[in-house]
């Protein structure tokens, strides 16, 4: 009886303990908060804020609903970033006919002259930037990053982006602006996050004002 009553008290304390390390492994994600400037030390908006790691690839899944619309013979949002794997649909909702289309090597492809939303979707299954056109109005660009990790945001007027939930490790925080030169990939630097919030400023010397 002994015995039982020892093995049962060793199973609730390993049962304690391994519930207080997941708890603890919960626990330790905070948000990281990173303000991008641009070669001058202002604030830059619309630039795409990611963080990298052989981890964070693992948790990566496609997200839903991406959208980029046409208004105003003009892509909108003008800056969108998705995970690998995301269908992204392309609504026109203007008076006139768009093609939109992307030779890109990250996605190569054509939605030829419609108006309303196309039947399918167009799935960005590859990591890179694609740049996005139409072959009736010149003017108008558009540019989708894809990334591999779900710790991603793109930044506001302030420069500011907020990363949410991002567990403590190792991690490369890339930035990149559609301001950098044509076929420039996103800057990086190392990051360590902790299990508390923490703030960074990355100045982005390719981005001129």
């Amino acid at each position: 009886m002994r015995t039982t009553r020892s093995r049962a008290g060793w199973l609730q304390a390993l049962a304690l303990g391994v519930g207080a390390g997941l708890v603890a492994g919960a626990a330790a994600a905070g948000t990281v908060q990173v303000t991008v400037q641009d070669s001058a030390g202002k604030p830059l908006a619309d630039a795409v804020v990611f963080l990298e790691s052989r981890e964070a690839r693992a948790q990566a899944k496609p997200v839903a609903g991406a959208e980029i619309a046409q208004r105003a013979k003009r892509f909108e949002p003008e800056v969108t970033v998705v995970t690998v794997g995301s269908a992204v649909t392309f609504p026109n909702q203007d008076t006139v006919r768009h093609h939109v289309y992307s030779f890109s090597p990250v996605k190569t492809f054509e939605l030829k002259l419609y108006i309303g939303t196309p039947a399918n979707p167009v799935v960005f299954d590859k990591p890179g930037i694609a740049v996005l056109g139409c072959n009736i109005h010149d003017q108008m660009a558009a540019w989708v990053v894809v990334v591999e990790t779900p710790y991603f945001g793109r930044s506001a007027a302030s420069g500011q982006v907020a990363l949410a939930n991002v567990p403590a490790g190792s991690y490369r925080l890339r930035v990149w602006h559609p301001g950098l030169a044509v076929g420039a990939p996103a800057a990086d630097q190392a990051l360590t996050v902790g299990a508390a919030d923490q703030a960074t400023v990355f100045k982005l010397a390719g981005v001129t004002p």
